[in-house]
């Protein structure tokens, strides 16, 4: 199975969308910078959304769908009822 995500750094208020066949190795990754440039500098993350496919493509689907203008608004709306009061 393979998972699309969503971290949130809440101390920096960023979003990252990506997606793994781990979750929990992936965001091992994250957290301690053994990935992007752009996820090292706004540690630490939590996973606030995911989703699992059976496919690699059916999940890069998803992901290009979630990084969309559409997609963002998702997100943000999630960060808005999980985190603000």
């Amino acid at each position: 199975m393979y998972c699309v995500y969503v971290l949130f750094s809440e101390i920096h208020n960023k979003i990252y969308i990506g997606q793994t066949e781990n979750l929990q190795r992936r965001l091992f990754e994250h957290n301690n910078g053994l990935l992007s440039t752009y996820t090292k500098r706004y540690l630490p993350w939590t996973v606030i959304y995911s989703e699992e496919y059976p496919s690699r493509s059916q999940a890069l689907k998803r992901e290009k769908q979630l990084k969309s203008q559409k997609g963002r608004e998702f997100i943000w709306n999630l960060v808005r009822q999980k985190f603000q009061k």
